[in-house]
């Protein structure tokens, strides 16, 4: 009778997974990131401060509280994306938009019905608007910062409600946009959007 091969035994099986996944997070290239060019780096910085400080501006012109409510964190992250890699996919007025509305939607939803488990609101907002985003194609990373928002900020912004949709998520996504529109193609070598939907 024949024997039937032996499977290695677990600590080999361990260690033979352990490479795989080594192997794995080495990344597919070597080296670093390129460098961009002097006149990049301007523009991306001309781009997020006027962006930043247009939402500054507004929100302490027309928002009357001690929070700024127009400014959240994630605008900043917003803000790396559309002017400091315009071409990126995730950069796009559909993910941009889409993106923090969609997620701010799904913060306030997770906020009012997780509210007596924050740690659980946390994790079903972030996870939950990843889900939407990438179903709508809306895939804008500061958008996971924005559903988290939603449900560990003040009581000020959550007393908004499902504004917090509108403002500050819509109307700030909005001047991101229209900043991005004008000083990204200002420059030559520049061009924004690379599509709209």
């Amino acid at each position: 009778m024949n024997a039937l091969p032996q499977a290695p035994p677990d600590d080999e099986r361990v260690a033979s997974l352990l490479r795989h996944y080594l192997r794995k997070m080495r990344g597919t290239s070597r080296g670093s990131p390129p460098r961009v060019s002097v006149s990049e780096v301007l523009w991306s910085w001309l781009g997020a401060f006027l962006g930043i400080g247009t939402i500054a501006v507004i929100g302490r012109l027309f928002v009357t509280s001690a929070d700024n409510l127009l400014m959240i964190g994630s605008m900043g992250a917003s803000a790396v994306l559309i002017y400091g890699a315009p071409r990126s996919p995730l950069a796009q007025p559909r993910n941009l938009v889409g993106g923090h509305v969609l997620s701010a939607l799904v913060g306030v939803s997770c906020f009012q019905l997780l509210q007596p488990f924050p740690g659980l609101a946390e994790a079903a907002a972030v996870a939950t608007a990843i889900a939407i985003m990438h179903l709508t194609r809306t895939l804008h990373p500061p958008g996971g910062a924005t559903a988290l928002i939603a449900v560990i900020g003040s009581n000020e912004l959550h007393d908004l409600g499902y504004l917090y949709a509108v403002a500050p998520a819509g109307v700030g996504a909005l001047i991101l946009l229209v900043v991005g529109l004008v000083v990204n193609n200002l420059s030559a070598d520049r061009r924004y959007p690379e599509f709209w939907l």
